[in-house]
């Protein structure tokens, strides 16, 4: 079975507590579904029309496993203390 990659995209952060709140609820959310994370920050360098944005990646053992946390309770109670702290991109692809 093909791995599942959550993939967000940081577009702008209004309220950094409200981030912050966000990420200690989110983060032990998806270690405990078995997550990894990859990638945590802000790119070094972009080419081509890249944007300058945070970017999280983080590993399911599946496309499903990343879709079942997100609509967890949990991961929408982080949702929930974001608010309209931050705009996102956020996005769920299969791994090769």
């Amino acid at each position: 079975m093909a791995k599942g990659y959550w993939i967000n995209f940081f577009r702008k952060i209004k309220d950094p507590e409200k981030v912050e709140a966000y990420r200690k609820l989110a983060g032990p959310v998806m270690e405990a579904s078995g997550a990894k994370f990859l990638v945590r920050g802000d790119p070094k360098k972009v080419y081509e029309v890249g944007v300058q944005l945070r970017t999280v990646v983080i590993e399911f053992e599946s496309v499903e496993k990343a879709i079942a946390v997100h609509d967890s309770p949990g991961y929408q109670a982080a949702l929930k203390a974001l608010g309209d702290g931050a705009e996102r991109d956020l996005r769920i692809v299969e791994g090769l």
